[in-house]
């Protein structure tokens, strides 16, 4: 993703009928299964419920890799993932990049599949290549509470 553009954001209904084949192993879990389960049934449900830069879901299908902001505007400070949710195509590696604001920082998956370090530098990174179709929620443990959330959705 280059810094020069923003990705175009599309809504829930056009990613999930774009991911077609793609299933979740379970609500809380959110990794891919292979159960079959079909695209229309996966949904956030409510985990952008109380996330304040949450506008639809950027897709950047077709792109090596993908950047994602830590520490962006959002939630009444710099307590923000951006973009809050992303579309990436299998292979896709997700690069996380502190801005340095809000405090300290991490990227926890919610079914513990992956973590980074807590950390606070602007220009510190963590990336994850993913390989599996899925919905993948993650949440940065020190503001979870304060909406600091985000997902990655991998299609085909």
């Amino acid at each position: 993703m280059s810094n020069h553009s923003e990705p175009a954001l599309v809504d829930r209904r056009v990613v999930l009928e774009a991911a077609a084949g793609l299933s979740v192993a379970g609500l809380a879990g959110c990794t891919a299964s292979g159960d079959g389960t079909d695209a229309t049934s996966v949904e956030f449900d409510g985990w952008f419920d109380d996330v304040s830069n949450y506008d639809g879901v950027a897709d950047e299908t077709g792109a090596d890799a993908v950047e994602v902001t830590v520490g962006a505007p959002g939630n009444e400070g710099h307590f923000a993932f951006a973009p809050a949710a992303v579309s990436v195509s299998r292979g896709t590696t997700v690069r996380w990049t502190w801005t340095g604001k809000g405090s300290m920082h991490n990227v926890v998956a919610a079914d513990d599949s992956f973590e980074s370090e807590t950390l606070q530098s602007e220009g510190e990174t963590f990336e994850r290549k993913f390989d599996r179709k899925g919905v993948y929620r993650y949440y940065c443990r020190p503001h979870e509470r304060m909406g600091m959330k985000g997902a990655v959705v991998v299609v085909e």
